[in-house]
């Protein structure tokens, strides 16, 4: 496990943390089966970790250790069912809520994929459901791309790799390998960065003094504890959850951002908050600034598939800008900001550190957080699944304790996006949701954006 795979697992110590990933994919008819089978089947090889289970190494010593499941059975992980009645999104989303809310069995590998039948008579959908401890949204993608094709008729992937033993020696091996790697790791990037230091103190001392400054001053705001919930609305935390789904033409979020000088993440952003801004006012309140946490992407050329490669920004962003340009010109200047933290490449040792802290403390840094949002690139083409279309894709993130994470996904020229609420925070959802789509048509100018529960 990588620091950020073990702080997605170790959060699961409070089951208002967990780290579920679920995503819901529309397909125009029932896939063949016993392609799917074989498909899903190669891919649990070109990625071992969907065959292993966590095994606790004694007194956490190490993190747990990725080991085949010896009882592996895929029929328990893939899944078919038929929707009774006249079954429709709402029907499959109610499927996915249940699957969001449910943990995993620690003594099976941490995914299950369950197709649904009956969507609108002909149709049907998929429920990929996976711990974060697996992959992050990037990750999910390069993995996907080993089960979705780019033709109805199949897509030939070549000889199945060899199933290799991820057993590594044992448990004492484990434990001296993962300390030594830990202390190693962070020694090696504390050598590298100290020995230019050094060659700067003795060039430009007065310079080195300031950036070391600056160095700490952003490693105080990246992992500083947090106390305060932004919103006076947003304050509760539960284990209930509500999905909804929104969906807008990628090229309209893409021309309203460019013709700013924005990018689409800084549209996103902006109508997310143009709808937070509404919810409130509609429950008799305001808010000036509220708190987002937002993944940022470390995955590099050459980094293997699955895992997590992300680090998790925490930043407060205004609310109350009221021409929609000026806020995402605002927005964009805190996103990039921080994508420049100088403390972002030390990311690996903060999760180390907070690794380390107890859990509760880690807990309340995320309970005071309003909200997360992620923006994931998708494909720009047709894709299909066993001789299914997929017609949309929506993923639904974490809520990581905080009041709502909601996700966008392009797919085909269109962006999907997925609301996963915690129901304590948000009693009613739909109207958050109705919100957000206001948001959406103010920042696009697109007027059917249409909210689906």
């Amino acid at each position: 496990m990588t620091q950020s795979d073990l702080f997605t697992w170790s959060m699961e110590h409070d089951p208002n943390l967990r780290s579920t990933i679920v995503s819901v994919m529309i397909l125009d008819t029932d896939p063949d089966w016993d392609r799917l089978v074989q498909t899903i089947d190669r891919g649990t090889i070109v990625v071992p970790k969907f065959r292993d289970r966590l095994i606790t190494v004694p007194f956490e010593l190490a993190p747990p250790r990725w080991l085949p499941d010896p009882d592996f059975d895929l029929s328990w992980h893939v899944r078919h069912f038929t929707l009774s009645g006249a079954a429709d999104l709402s029907s499959v989303l109610d499927f996915a809520r249940i699957e969001v809310m449910a943990a995993f069995d620690p003594a099976r590998p941490l995914w299950q994929f369950t197709v649904l039948s009956g969507l609108n008579g002909t149709g049907s959908a998929l429920v990929l459901k996976v711990h974060h401890s697996l992959t992050d949204g990037v990750g999910g993608i390069q993995i996907a791309d080993e089960i979705l094709d780019f033709l109805r008729a199949g897509t030939e992937r070549g000889q199945v790799p060899d199933a290799t033993s991820t057993d590594g020696g044992g448990v004492f091996g484990d434990i001296v390998r993962w300390n030594w790697s830990t202390g190693s790791g962070l020694l090696r990037s504390g050598v590298s960065a100290a020995l230019p230091a050094v060659r700067r103190v003795v060039t430009a001392p007065a310079r080195t003094a300031k950036d070391a400054a600056v160095l700490v001053k952003s490693l105080f705001r990246f992992a500083r504890p947090i106390t305060s919930t932004l919103s006076p609305l947003m304050t509760g935390r539960s284990l209930g959850r509500q999905l909804s789904v929104l969906e807008v033409p990628l090229e309209a979020l893409r021309r309203s951002a460019h013709s700013t000088g924005c990018t689409v993440n800084d549209a996103f952003l902006a109508a997310v908050l143009i709808g937070l801004r509404d919810y409130h006012e509609r429950n008799g309140s305001t808010v000036d600034r509220l708190r987002v946490a937002m993944p940022i992407n470390l995955r590099q050329a050459g980094d293997p598939i699955g895992g997590n490669r992300i680090t998790l920004a925490r930043f407060t962003v205004p609310v109350d800008i009221a021409g929609t340009v000026d806020l995402m010109h605002a927005l964009d200047g805190v996103v990039e900001g921080w994508k420049h933290e100088p403390a972002i490449p030390m990311s690996n040792a903060v999760a180390a550190t907070f690794n380390r802290l107890p859990s509760g403390l880690v807990a309340q840094m995320f309970k005071h957080v309003d909200f997360v949002a992620s923006d994931v690139p998708g494909s720009p083409i047709p894709l299909y699944i066993a001789g299914a279309q997929i017609e949309r894709i929506y993923a639904f993130g974490p809520t990581t304790g905080t009041a709502f994470n909601v996700t966008l996904l392009s797919h085909d020229g269109t962006c999907c996006i997925g609301i996963n609420v915690d129901t304590a925070a948000v009693p009613e959802p739909m109207t958050l949701t109705d919100c957000i789509a206001r948001g959406l048509r103010a920042v696009t100018g697109v007027d059917d954006v249409r909210p689906t529960r």
